[in-house]
């Protein structure tokens, strides 16, 4: 079988999100019939029927499936490949780390002059996100992330754990359980918890996608969030913090895409490390 080509595969993701060859057709900016022709094509080149066809609309077949979920991983490789030696080449290189605000457990500037003194540091620049931080790595737009577990995904991504932290319950001044001294995971059944995009186990509440906003909608009374004890340092107006008995742990890890080879991400990694372990011995 010949090999698969790059357009092809962006083609076939098209119309199976689509499963309609002139709504795909109208995304790609392409014909309809030539594009009709491509998928025939791959799918003579490949040997196996990708689509069905039916006077009722389009419908993957189990291998049709199957190569959705793997073109969407190679495509997001091919694109995060392309980031990653563009920023490569640049004539003002950086190394770019992927964190939320105040997600460092208190390291991040004992971690940043350890790895400044190496003789061939790059500059840091920083990608503040709350929901975001792994995608970032997986694209390309990152070269290594602080990141917590279990609450962020951590699939496909290399890392080193530097600290555990207890985890609060963030809650609106007024709130039923804002005069006890702590609780535990069942006081918070039935409460409206926010959604992270990248989170393991979303809540059913509104999607929020940075520490501001967070805040916001638990000082309206709107949500109440599991957060780790280092928001206990940046106070908000309107919000309390409880302690949650019963919650698991959350671990701090500096993460970096699996395979990296990058001497600058290894240089931050061994850092993180160091400071890590000179904070565990204090």
């Amino acid at each position: 079988m010949d090999d698969v080509e790059t357009r092809e595969l962006r083609y076939f993701v098209a119309v199976a999100e689509e499963l309609h060859f002139g709504r795909a057709a109208a995304r790609l900016g392409i014909a309809q019939p030539p594009l009709s022709r491509a998928i025939r094509r791959l799918e003579h080149r490949m040997g196996v029927a990708l689509l069905v066809r039916t006077s009722r609309g389009n419908q993957l077949t189990a291998a049709g499936e199957v190569l959705l979920g793997e073109a969407r991983v190679a495509l997001d490789a091919i694109t995060a490949a392309v980031r990653r030696s563009r920023r490569a080449g640049a004539a003002q290189q950086s190394l770019v780390l992927a964190m939320k605000p105040g997600g460092d457990g208190g390291m991040l500037p004992q971690i940043l002059a350890a790895y400044e003194s190496e003789p061939d540091a790059l500059p840091v620049q920083f990608a503040f996100s709350l929901g975001e931080r792994a995608a970032m790595l997986h694209s390309g737009r990152a070269d290594v992330g602080l990141l917590h577990h279990p609450q962020n995904d951590l699939q496909g991504l290399a890392r080193e754990a530097l600290s555990v932290q207890r985890r609060v319950v963030a809650l609106a001044e007024g709130h039923r359980l804002a005069a006890r001294d702590s609780v535990c995971l069942a006081d918070l059944a039935g409460e409206t918890m926010p959604r992270w995009p990248e989170a393991v186990d979303r809540g059913p509440g509104p999607v929020v996608r940075d520490a501001g906003e967070l805040m916001q909608l638990v000082a309206l009374g709107r949500v109440v969030a599991l957060v780790d004890e280092s928001a206990l340092d940046r106070p908000y107006r309107g919000v309390t913090y409880r302690a949650v008995r019963d919650a698991p742990p959350a671990t701090l890890v500096v993460a970096w895409p699996e395979g990296s080879r990058s001497r600058h991400v290894a240089a931050f990694v061994r850092a993180a490390r160091i400071v890590a372990a000179d904070h565990a011995r204090a």
